[in-house]
C-alpha cells in the first residue's frame, strides 16, 4: 500500500469558482494489484477567500478502481466529491457527487494521460463534465 500527501494552494478567477482562493489536503493511499489498481484520498478543502470561508474545512472523498487492459491502456472508475463541512456534512441535495468512466494512457515512465466523462448526481452538480489530467513524474 502507498501513502502520500498532496497540498495545492490556488487561487481561481471569480468566474470559474466564487471561492477564488483556496487550500487542498490531499492524502493518497493507493494500491496496484496485479492488472487491478485503487486509490482513495480522503481530502479536506479550505476557503481563504469567498463565501465558504465560515465553513472551515470541507470533506471532499475521491477515490478511483481501474483495470489495466494492457501495459498502455486502462480503464477504470472515478468518484469525486464535496459532503461539506467536516464539522457537519450539507444535505444531499446540496452536496456534489460525480461519477467518472476514464481512460489511463501509461505514454512512458514519466509521463500520464488521464481522460473522462462525468456525470453529476445531485441537483448542484454539474449534470455532464469532461476531464483531463497530463502529468510528468519529476525525479528529485
Amino acid at each position: 500500500v502507498g501513502v502520500s500527501i498532496s497540498q495545492e494552494f490556488g487561487y481561481q478567477r471569480p468566474i470559474f469558482s466564487t471561492d477564488t482562493w483556496t487550500w487542498e489536503i490531499r492524502p493518497v493511499i493507493d494500491k496496484k494489484l496485479g492488472r487491478w489498481y485503487w486509490s482513495f484520498n480522503p481530502t479536506a478543502d479550505r476557503s481563504f477567500h469567498g463565501p465558504s470561508v465560515r465553513k472551515g474545512f470541507e470533506f471532499s472523498p475521491n477515490f478511483k478502481f481501474s483495470y489495466d487492459l494492457n501495459p498502455k491502456i486502462a480503464a477504470g472508475f472515478e468518484y469525486y466529491g464535496a459532503l461539506g463541512p467536516v464539522t457537519g456534512f450539507d444535505p444531499l441535495r446540496d452536496q456534489q457527487q460525480q461519477v467518472f468512466p476514464t481512460i489511463d494512457l501509461n505514454l512512458s515512465p514519466k509521463w500520464e494521460f488521464n481522460l473522462g466523462v462525468g456525470v453529476g448526481m445531485t441537483r448542484s452538480t454539474d449534470h455532464l463534465i469532461a476531464k483531463m489530467i497530463l502529468g510528468y513524474r519529476f525525479d528529485f
